[in-house]
C-alpha cells in the first residue's frame, strides 16, 4: 500500500529532504493516488512535478501538465471542475483515478529504472484494488512500462504508440502520449488526439 514516509529511494529521498528546506510549504513528499473509490479508469503519469504535486499533494495539481488533462476529465463527465489548483479547492473525480508511477519528485524529472521498479509495487497494489475490465491509461513510455511491469507482463509483447489498445489479464491499458507541456507546445499530443483517448478509454469502461 502507498506509503508517504517511503525512503526506499535514496537519492530521492535526499532530493526532498533538499527541496523541503528550500520549499518549506510545499509536500515534497510522496504523492499519493487521487480519485474515486469506484473508479472503472486509472491514468498513470510518470512523476511528481516539481512546481506542481511535489507542492501541493495531489497528481498533476497546480502545473502545466495538469491542464490539458483536467479540463479532458471535466468534459467527458470525470470530474466536477476544469481545473486542479490546491487540496482545497473543491475538486473532485468521478469513476476515474490518477496515479504515476514513481511517487516521488525526481532530479530534473528523470527517475531512474531503479527507482520505476522500486516504486513499481505500489502501483501493483494499485491495479489489483481497481475492478475487473478497468482501463488503464499509460500517460508516456515510462507509465505504460510500469503498468507492464506491476502486471508481470513482458515489455516486448505490448509496443507504445498513441492510442495503442493493449488488452491485458484483467485490464485494458490505452496509451497516450504525455500531456507534458513540451508535448504540447510542439503539437505532438494535440487536444484532439488526448480527447480521442478519453473517448476510447470511457467506452471500453462502459461508462
Amino acid at each position: 500500500m502507498f506509503d508517504q514516509n517511503c525512503k526506499k529511494c535514496e537519492r530521492l529521498a535526499h532530493f526532498l529532504a533538499d527541496v523541503k528546506k528550500k520549499y518549506p510549504d510545499y509536500h515534497a513528499l510522496p504523492v499519493a493516488p487521487y480519485g474515486a473509490k469506484n473508479a472503472k479508469i486509472l491514468i498513470v503519469g510518470l512523476a511528481p512535478g516539481m512546481h506542481g504535486a511535489n507542492r501541493t499533494g495531489r497528481p498533476f495539481t497546480g502545473d502545466t501538465a495538469g491542464v490539458l488533462l483536467y479540463e479532458t476529465l471535466y468534459k467527458f463527465g470525470l470530474a466536477n471542475k476544469p481545473q486542479s489548483i490546491a487540496l482545497n479547492d473543491g475538486f473532485k473525480l468521478k469513476k476515474c483515478k490518477i496515479t504515476n508511477a514513481v511517487k516521488c519528485l525526481p532530479p530534473q524529472n528523470k527517475p531512474t529504472g531503479e527507482e520505476v521498479n522500486i516504486c513499481n509495487a505500489f502501483l501493483a497494489d494499485e491495479l489489483q484494488e481497481m475492478p475487473l475490465g478497468s482501463v488503464i491509461i499509460g500517460l508516456g513510455g515510462v507509465a505504460h512500462n510500469a503498468v507492464l511491469k506491476a502486471q508481470g507482463l513482458k515489455l516486448s509483447r505490448y509496443k507504445f504508440a498513441h492510442e495503442a489498445i493493449h488488452q491485458l489479464e484483467n485490464h485494458t491499458l490505452i496509451d497516450s502520449y504525455h500531456c507534458s507541456r513540451y508535448n504540447t507546445q510542439t503539437k505532438r499530443l494535440t487536444e484532439k488526439m488526448f480527447h480521442n483517448v478519453f473517448k476510447r478509454a470511457i467506452k471500453l469502461a462502459g461508462l
